[in-house]
């Protein structure tokens, strides 16, 4: 499987509402375990707007963290 964002893009990437570090899951998705909030990828871009963002449940991150082997 190849990876849509490359390792250099991924280690500059930040989440916009704490300027943290984000979780590439699959090509699908950058998670911020530390809000709990999701940002979607569409055709390779991420979209990294607090607005859009996805809430996420203690269940779903659980799942999210364990797809990303964190």
């Amino acid at each position: 499987m190849t990876t849509v964002l490359d390792e250099k893009l991924l280690k500059i990437l930040v989440c916009p509402a704490d300027r943290g570090p984000l979780v590439l899951i699959g090509d699908e998705v950058l998670y911020n375990p530390r809000l709990h909030k999701a940002y979607r990828i569409d055709d390779g871009i991420p979209v990294l707007l607090v607005d859009e963002a996805v809430d996420v449940g203690p269940d779903e991150h659980e799942r999210l963290m364990e797809r990303s082997g964190s």
